[in-house]
């Protein structure tokens, strides 16, 4: 799914921002975004605070460059379970956690679309909770 900001398409903006890279960064990212949209078909992509933003009933996770990475910060990544060990930064905080991809690694893209499908099924759970407690008052 897609959703449009300042006349241009999300998709448009996406894919200007990894063409404009023009480097290793733009492939890392255009190949995390799709593993990313593979996980799950409903995934709706945004484009908050000029990067590019995964979401499905909440933010999953985030895609922003830097000069020597490309970082992929999920927004309840703490309350993940993370087997492969993706993590691997942003680990002392209680919320947040991230993987830094570096120039010449590779993606794990089968323990990347498990972590995505968690953060989503932790979105639903917590939207389900909230909804169950509204009707209880």
């Amino acid at each position: 799914m897609n959703t449009s900001t300042g006349g241009k398409a999300v998709s448009e903006l996406i894919e200007e921002k990894i063409s404009g890279l023009g480097d290793w960064r733009g492939k890392t990212l255009a190949e995390a975004r799709k593993i990313i949209r593979a996980a799950d078909p409903k995934i709706v992509e945004e484009w908050k605070w000029g990067i590019p933003v995964w979401s499905r009933e909440g933010i999953i996770t985030t895609g922003e460059t830097y000069k020597k990475v490309v970082k992929l910060t999920f927004a309840k990544g703490a309350a993940l379970r993370d087997p492969s060990g993706l993590f691997n930064s942003s680990m002392g905080g209680n919320i947040r956690r991230a993987i830094d991809i570096h120039e010449g690694e590779k993606i794990n893209a089968a323990a990347l679309k498990d972590l995505v499908r968690e953060a989503i099924a932790l979105n639903l759970d917590v939207k389900t909770t909230a909804k169950a407690k509204r009707a209880k008052r």
